[in-house]
């Protein structure tokens, strides 16, 4: 791979899908790498938070909604089929041999997707917003090769699930804790786009900001790495509570 590529590939289970999130950094890319994906209901909590302080267990346990943990930081997210998952893979340094900044081009990327879309947003510090409600939240991840920036697009996903399973801001906040907002929708917003509508627009804008991507299925350097992170992250139930990895 020489140049920007978009990586097709989907897995049924959310914790293999989180596995090939993190597999694509970990295989090292020469070239920028875009993945868009979906995850079933799930709740996903940033790699090093407390899922006591963010997630009501008992009615994911009672709904059947699993909790899992990523390997980036960040806030915690609602995970359903009415949203979209965007992960932006790049080298450490860029072309040109400068310092790459992750979040940086995650914010371009979605900003462009969202005027595509023909909606007005503005970019904050903890995600894309429009009016006072978060549309997107960012998160990053880094390696000594190489970076993750992901975002969660909300397209339909009503906000009352999301207050569903996530805790209110805490009386005692600490520095891993979410900072909530106010989430609305697309759909919320009176833009009723389906999910393959506003794949392209992502497409539209990754193109416009990174050229002509290439569309390829996972290389086997990835698909190795997805097996080896299944084995000792994402299929090791004390990663997801605690944070542990398998030896």
């Amino acid at each position: 791979m020489t140049g920007p590529s978009e990586v097709v590939a989907a897995f049924d289970d959310p914790a293999d899908n989180l596995a090939f999130d993190e597999a694509l950094l970990r295989a090292a890319p020469e070239a920028p790498v875009l993945w868009i994906w979906r995850n079933t209901d799930s709740v996903v909590v940033g790699r090093g938070q407390k899922i006591e302080r963010e997630v009501k267990a008992d009615v994911c346990t009672s709904d059947g909604v699993p909790v899992l943990r990523r390997a980036s930081g960040g806030g915690t997210v609602f995970h359903d089929p009415g949203n979209l998952n965007i992960t932006l893979v790049l080298p450490g340094l860029g072309l040109s041999g400068e310092a790459v900044k992750p979040l940086e081009a995650l914010g371009e990327l979605m900003t462009a997707t969202v005027a595509e879309l023909g909606l007005p947003s503005r970019l904050g510090d903890r995600g894309l917003f429009v009016g006072d409600s978060k549309l997107c939240g960012f998160a990053v991840f880094r390696t000594r090769t190489g970076l993750l920036a992901h975002s969660t697009l909300l397209v339909s996903t009503a906000a009352e699930r999301v207050g569903r399973y996530l805790t209110s801001a805490p009386s005692d906040p600490r520095p891993l804790d979410s900072h909530r907002s106010p989430v609305a929708s697309l759909a919320e917003h009176g833009l009723r786009k389906g999910v393959a509508e506003v794949t392209d627009a992502v497409r539209v804008a990754a193109a416009a900001q990174l050229g002509e991507l290439t569309t390829r299925k996972p290389s086997p350097g990835e698909l190795e790495w997805h097996s080896s992170l299944q084995r000792t992250r994402y299929h090791y139930p004390e990663w997801h509570s605690e944070g542990a990895q398998r030896k």
